[in-house]
């Protein structure tokens, strides 16, 4: 998983024009890969960064400041997408079954998810280099624990510490590089770079995970974020001080947003008579939600954006995309692994054919995008990646690892394809002033369909009490694959109509 500050792809953003270029990875998550079209829309009202705004530059080497938010986000988007190929080896260790296993992954997924709706909010209130400075620090220490961990409970406790920290990184190193590079142009490529520490950290998550865990243990792969958080941590503190920005937080809104995600995913996760229980809570918490923000005067998810259909279907799209993909990663670390005997190393290495298209892909779809206009490369984005997917449903206990490997190309080029279309979609659906909290939207539903999809996909496979159950992957891969199919048609008809201004 990547997560990504913006809904996508990575890029440059005029948040006035909405117009956008886009160079990294989809996947981060999640900032994706935390990027695309959103990168600079998503520096509007939601994350409280707006690039189109001129804002005071921090004192210090822009230089500098560029470094340690790339490092920042480098390292929040690795410790992601490098977990998954680990988890054999932490569940050998620490005596857990898949169930435990899924709350390794989706504590940091829906704490970074439920988070990032207010974080943004925060980073203006505290200033950007106050809040990179606090975020690291936590993820750092975060890491140190989960290295550390015991057992299974400490582990997951520390991972939902992680993601915590993770999404008071992910805008606030983005709100860095924004006030270190005031000039436009210059801000552009500045941006570039730093979204390219996303791509980089999707294809060496895996590969650097399963060489830690093979050589040392699946402890490397935490401890390995304490040097990077160091260095990032020291040259931030030679920026200087960032300017503040009073604004309004919706704590109401975030506290029944968290709880609601808490408890659905408790209750696709662990099922049963709790899992009814939790089903409920989520419910009564979503309810709440619902009635905090139609009343809240500055609330984290403005309802009045559902009005625009063009950006449902794209907010619909982005959550297929990520349920398939992450769902897809989580379910392969396991089957190449238990299924096919693979070492953590060789997993790693499997997905490197499919992690290292994905940033020329990218710039592919951005051009196409700005060509023919997002619906087209939205839709054929996720028809080729529901199409890989179906190839995936070979998959079986005596196929080659590198047959599926090859298979993994087409689903995972077809995402990428998708992701920075459906991204400029969104942005093209709204007004320009409402650009920001659209990118915001779009970034929290693509992180809770990640979250959601290691649940279900984890669910499916662990139908047997010892054993991997490959019946359960291939459902998986057919209700993935038919997901995005359905939402592939619904873009095809989305509305091109020009969005209405905000009220």
């Amino acid at each position: 998983m990547t997560p990504e500050p913006s809904a996508g792809s990575s890029g440059r953003s005029d948040a006035r024009t909405g117009r956008t270029s886009r160079t990294a990875s989809p996947f981060r998550t999640g900032v994706a890969g935390r990027t695309g079209s959103a990168l600079g829309a998503e520096t509007a009202d939601r994350t409280g960064v707006r690039l189109g705004e001129a804002a005071g530059a921090p004192h210090g080497s822009p230089a500098l400041a560029l470094v340690a938010a790339l490092l920042g986000f480098f390292v929040v988007s690795l410790d992601a997408s490098i977990v998954s190929v680990a988890l054999p080896a932490i569940g050998g260790e620490l005596h857990g079954g898949l169930t435990a296993l899924q709350w390794v992954v989706d504590g940091y997924t829906l704490a970074l998810a439920a988070l990032m709706l207010s974080t943004g909010a925060l980073s203006d209130r505290v200033g950007a280099g106050r809040a990179f400075c606090g975020g690291v620090v936590l993820f750092t220490a975060a890491s140190a624990a989960c290295g550390l961990a015991p057992g299974l409970a400490v582990l997951v406790g520390a991972r939902v510490v992680q993601g915590a920290a993770a999404a008071v990184v992910l805008p606030s190193s983005l709100a860095l590089v924004r006030q270190a590079f005031p000039d436009a142009a210059g801000r552009g490529r500045a941006i570039s770079l730093w979204a390219a520490g996303g791509s980089v950290a999707v294809a060496l998550g895996p590969v650097a995970g399963g060489a830690l865990t093979s050589a040392w243990s699946w402890r490397g792969i935490f401890f390995v974020n304490l040097p990077v958080g160091a260095v990032a941590l020291l040259l931030a503190a030679r920026t200087g001080r960032s300017p503040r920005r009073r604004t309004p937080l919706d704590l109401p809104g975030q506290a029944t947003a968290v709880v609601a995600l808490a408890a659905l995913t408790y209750a696709v996760i662990e099922g049963g008579r709790a899992g009814l229980l939790a089903g409920a809570v989520a419910a009564v918490a979503f309810a709440g939600f619902l009635r905090i923000e139609s009343r809240h005067p500055h609330p984290v998810v403005p309802l009045g954006l559902f009005g625009e259909r063009a950006l449902t279907v794209s907010l619909a799209a982005g959550a297929a995309v990520s349920f398939a993909f992450f769902g897809a990663f989580f379910a392969l670390s396991l089957y190449f692994q238990q299924v096919r005997g693979e070492s953590a190393l060789t997993t790693g290495l499997l997905f490197l054919p499919m992690t290292m298209l994905i940033s020329s892909v990218n710039v592919i779809s951005g051009k196409a995008a700005d060509r023919y206009g997002p619906r087209a490369p939205m839709a054929v984005g996720q028809a080729v990646a529901a199409g890989g997917l179906l190839l995936l449903l070979t998959a079986g206990a005596g196929t080659p690892s590198v047959l599926v490997a090859l298979a993994m190309i087409p689903f995972g080029a077809g995402a990428a394809f998708a992701v920075p279309a459906l991204t400029a979609a969104a942005m093209g659906a709204v007004a320009a002033e409402r650009a920001g909290m659209a990118a915001g939207l779009l970034n929290a539903c693509r992180q809770v369909a990640a979250g959601l999809s290691v649940a279900v996909f984890g669910s499916l496979v662990s139908g047997t009490p010892h054993g991997f159950r490959l019946a359960g992957l291939h459902e998986g891969f057919a209700a993935a694959a038919l997901l995005l199919a359905l939402t592939a048609g619904f873009a095809l008809r989305a509305s091109s109509h020009p969005p209405r201004p905000a009220p």
